[in-house]
């Protein structure tokens, strides 16, 4: 008997050799959107590629392999998978959210609380006490759970979370897409269901928009599958082809990803320009020691503060070269954010300021470049930034 693989392998092994009509090595691409009876009331596994699809149950398989849950439901983008969590709320209910999560999921939670589908807490989820309060007089249905936040890289402690979901009643629910099952699993920390933009680290190259959702119990996994048949939301045959390829090689990537991010980040950090450092795998940041107690890494996500306003901002983001500004995150390219008038542009600035989403904060995804590369294109930019208030001063000035 061969000994049990690890989740790395697993990762390089999914779905291969799956196919028993001709043996390919590689899965093949069923981009069929129905499925013959085979004679009348005899269903066969799949009828109808909305309700299941072999490619994208081999995606779903896999995910929830890598996850450590029962089952796994792919979905067309992260929203979507978001949207099936809400689909576990009835109107009175309340989901309680991190105050300081990506600017999409506030977007969504706003919209549809003011639509009256449910109602919606956003809570400093590092803050315990005021977390156990809040769901102590809101009993919420659902607690999601960022962590890393986007984009501050808040570090909540899942475990502690766990109990207090249970002491309300309520599902546990994690956004996961800023480590990917490669670096934590929060399903090990008591989470009911896990969420992920696969959009990013799980499919890796920038090509491909979709979600997941991955359940702890085969209850839950049935409701998420009913749920995104019903709404119609389940992912499309290429998307989920594309993405099981790009599982394969999650695990080298996501190493690349951490080596140049913590190099990058020390760097940041020893810049007299730049104020605060937001990367879990420096000592200084504030979740330091509980992210080395639930992560097997601090992923490629980087988030910092720089000196001298706006001018500064855009001098900095200007003159990277490696850098693409762009939202999201996750691909083998590096690229530069700014999230206050990117991703979190949907927030209110009364909100934005609560979560530290400040006009200076600037996100960096670290791709795979050479780090040596990405060093040199930082200092670059980093000095351009210097100058930048210097220069707008004289400019002022000579107008």
């Amino acid at each position: 008997m061969n000994p049990p693989a690890s989740k790395a392998t697993r990762a390089v092994r999914a779905a291969i050799e799956s196919d028993t009509q001709h043996g390919a090595v590689v899965p093949p691409l069923h981009l069929s959107s129905n499925y013959a009876f085979a004679g009348l009331g005899q269903k066969r596994r799949y009828d109808y590629t909305r309700s299941g699809n072999p490619t994208r149950d081999a995606l779903a398989d896999a995910l929830a392999e890598l996850e450590g849950g029962a089952g796994a439901v792919v979905t067309s983008s992260g929203m979507a998978a978001l949207t099936l969590l809400t689909q576990f709320l009835e109107p009175g209910d309340t989901v309680v959210a991190p105050h300081d999560c990506y600017g999409g999921t506030y977007r969504l939670f706003e919209q549809q609380s003011l639509k009256g589908l449910f109602d919606v807490e956003f809570v400093n989820q590092t803050d315990l006490e005021t977390l156990r309060k809040v769901c102590a007089r809101t009993r919420p249905r659902i607690i999601l759970t960022e962590s890393p936040s986007n984009p501050v890289l808040r570090i909540s402690d899942l475990a502690a979370i766990r109990e207090i979901a249970t002491e309300c009643g309520a599902l546990f629910a994690v956004d996961n897409t800023f480590l990917s099952p490669a670096l934590q699993n929060p399903i090990d920390f008591g989470a009911d269901l896990v969420i992920h933009s696969t959009t990013k680290y799980i499919n890796g190259h920038s090509d491909v928009v979709g979600g997941a959702v991955i359940a702890a119990t085969d209850e839950l996994a049935e409701r998420c599958a009913y749920w995104a048949n019903v709404i119609g939301i389940t992912g499309a045959p290429f998307d989920s082809f594309m993405t099981l390829r790009g599982i394969r090689t999650l695990h080298p990537r996501i190493r690349q990803h951490e080596e140049s991010a913590a190099e990058l980040a020390r760097l940041l950090e020893a810049q007299p320009n730049v104020g605060k450092v937001y990367y879990p795998g420096l000592e200084s940041h504030d979740g330091h020691a509980l992210a080395k107690t639930q992560q097997r890494g601090f992923g490629g996500m980087i988030s910092f503060e720089i000196d001298g306003g706006e001018a500064a901002v855009r001098a900095f983001v200007e003159n990277l070269g490696l850098f693409s500004l762009a939202e999201s995150l996750g691909g083998v390219e590096s690229l530069v954010c700014h999230p206050a008038s990117m991703t979190h542009a949907p927030v209110s600035e009364e909100r934005k300021a609560v979560a530290g989403v400040t006009p200076t904060l600037i996100r960096l995804s670290v791709g795979l470049e050479s780090t040596a590369d990405l060093v040199a294109d930082l200092h670059v930019a980093l000095e351009a930034a210097r100058m930048a208030p210097q220069l707008s001063a004289v400019a002022t000035a000579g107008a």
